[in-house]
């Protein structure tokens, strides 16, 4: 019976796995994407973090700047104040774990990704990829 009961708990918990993490369709909580394709790249962010991030910014433009060499507190604070000056960014979160950067731009604001890159680079670090995620 103990068997056969937590046979059935692991069978569900698969299915349910399964059908939540289809790495085959656009992946979605709450109406908002994370496992997108953007520019043919999976779009690779904390699924948690990016929905926490689009709570109140509807009509803006985000965009995932990957950076590399983002060791450090001090270097993430240094993003955070640089692109917190730039009046066309709305919101800004720096994820020193994952070498992440999203940033949202009003869907009225041009997005300039060698503008971002010189930002970052400013920073002394490097960027390794941009991806903007559609208006």
């Amino acid at each position: 019976m103990k068997n056969s009961l937590l046979f059935g708990l692991l069978t569900l918990s698969t299915a349910i796995y399964a059908e939540h993490h289809d790495t085959g369709s656009m992946h979605s909580h709450e109406g908002h994407i994370h496992n997108e394709m953007v520019d043919g790249k999976t779009l690779d962010v904390d699924a948690q973090r990016f929905d926490t991030f689009m709570i109140g910014i509807d009509n803006n433009t985000i965009v995932v700047v990957s950076v590399q060499g983002m060791v450090c507190d001090f270097c993430a604070r240094g993003i955070e104040k640089t692109f917190s000056k730039d009046k066309r960014v709305s919101k800004i979160d720096v994820d020193l774990a994952s070498g992440k950067v999203l940033l949202a731009f009003s869907e009225a604001n041009e997005i300039d990704s060698a503008d971002i890159r010189k930002k970052i680079l400013n920073n002394g670090l490097n960027t390794t990829d941009i991806q903007i995620v559609g208006k």
